[in-house]
């Protein structure tokens, strides 16, 4: 009689023990939480086609083989003209986004080091200076940056017979930037090879530099070689082609130019002022990452003999850099992001040609999802680097 009362008792503490057992909730709440979100995702899909055919509206992405029938003012990579398909149009506007992020990621990352650092500077005028322009940017919409150097600086410019004359036959006027443009002869090919075995040998260079420096102690010069490397293996190669590439020089004629290589006013715009407005943030990220480093470090090397320039270089900043990368990744990816302000100025970027496209093919879905699988995955793409530069810099516990 005894066992046949137990075991009711038993077979309920069971359940209940279950019941608060945190791993079996947690399973628990995870499934509800894809179930819900299943039937939301359901829901959505279901409404939408219903209403594209109670309007009837085609769906599909069909429609990308077709006719652009519009021009694209920039597009330096692909041979683009209205007779190309709407696919062309937008990989030419991608192309032209990922241009303005990248040159926009290298440059705000330069100049925002130089203003953090300055921002630590013991020069009075030089930290006051600094100061202002972070505060100066940093509390300025990027919209209104864009409309200031499109509006209030290259648009004033010259116009193009009174151009202002730059070195290397340059000319700045307001219809943007004139360069000497490189034509490649025969052979050219190898100059391209000579640049990628430069990188590739910079890169087991500073591996090997770096073990070395690790078991000895010793320092290698890593940048003279890597200087010498990339630039001095295309030279060589330009020699022994016979220097084929030669240069087509804008000529400042009557009324207009001719020749040459034209960066556009609203790539310049957009392009600065993405850079300077989020170098003010990284500025203020690169300052609390050398703030975070103790000071002591920096005692020690002066112990050791080193002046201020080695010490930030060779011992703060490496340091900081394992506090930098994290928030630098966030601006990275709101800068690439804030380029799609680009259609504000007319610039041909994803946006600017998807909305072109979505007004002469009313897809306006299809077109809205290719805009955000285009910036999920560059953003992805962008993590998944920083991550791995995050990674490499960490410290590895013995």
């Amino acid at each position: 009689m005894a066992s046949q009362d137990i075991t009711p008792v038993g077979r309920d503490s069971a359940k209940a023990s279950l019941l608060y057992d945190p791993k079996f909730r947690g399973y628990i709440f995870q499934a509800v939480t894809v179930l819900v979100i299943a039937g939301l995702v359901y829901w959505i899909v279901n409404n939408t086609i219903a209403n594209l055919q109670r309007a009837n509206l085609a769906s599909g992405f069909g429609f990308l083989d077709g006719r652009a029938g519009f021009d694209i003012s920039s597009s330096p990579y692909l041979s683009y003209t209205s007779d190309s398909t709407f696919i062309k149009a937008l990989a030419v506007g991608i192309l032209n986004t990922l241009t303005v992020a990248v040159v926009g990621i290298i440059t705000a990352t330069i100049i925002g080091f130089i203003i953090g650092i300055g921002r630590l500077s013991h020069n009075w005028l030089i930290r006051k200076l600094c100061t202002v322009y972070v505060e100066v940017f940093r509390n300025i919409p990027p919209l209104l940056v864009i409309f200031f150097w499109y509006l209030g600086v290259l648009s004033v410019l010259p116009q193009a017979r009174e151009s202002i004359k730059l070195p290397f036959s340059t000319f700045l006027n307001n219809r943007g930037l004139f360069f000497p443009a490189p034509v490649f002869g025969e052979g050219s090919w190898l100059i391209g090879a000579g640049l990628i075995a430069g990188i590739i040998g910079t890169f087991f260079v500073r591996r090997w530099a770096y073990k070395r420096q690790m078991a000895t102690g010793q320092q290698f010069p890593v940048g003279l070689t890597a200087f010498g490397l990339i630039v001095g293996l295309p030279l060589l190669a330009l020699i022994i082609r016979g220097f084929p590439v030669s240069f087509d020089y804008p000529v400042l004629g009557a009324f207009n130019l001719r020749g040459g290589t034209l960066i556009g006013p609203e790539f310049m715009s957009l392009y600065l002022a993405l850079s300077f407005y989020t170098a003010s943030f990284i500025a203020e990220i690169v300052r609390a990452g050398i703030r975070g480093v103790g000071k002591g470090q920096s005692e020690a090397s002066h112990a050791l003999g080193l002046r201020a320039g080695p010490t930030t270089r060779l011992v703060v900043v490496p340091q900081a850099m394992r506090i930098i990368i994290p928030p630098l990744t966030s601006q990275y990816l709101n800068l690439t992001k804030n380029s799609s302000l680009a259609v504000a100025i007319g610039y041909p970027d994803l946006v600017a040609v998807g909305g072109t496209i979505l007004n002469q093919t009313g897809r306006s879905i299809e077109v809205v999802a290719i805009w955000m699988v285009v910036y999920l995955s560059v953003s992805l793409l962008t993590s998944v680097f920083m991550n791995w530069v995050n990674a490499k810099m960490a410290l590895v516990e013995r």
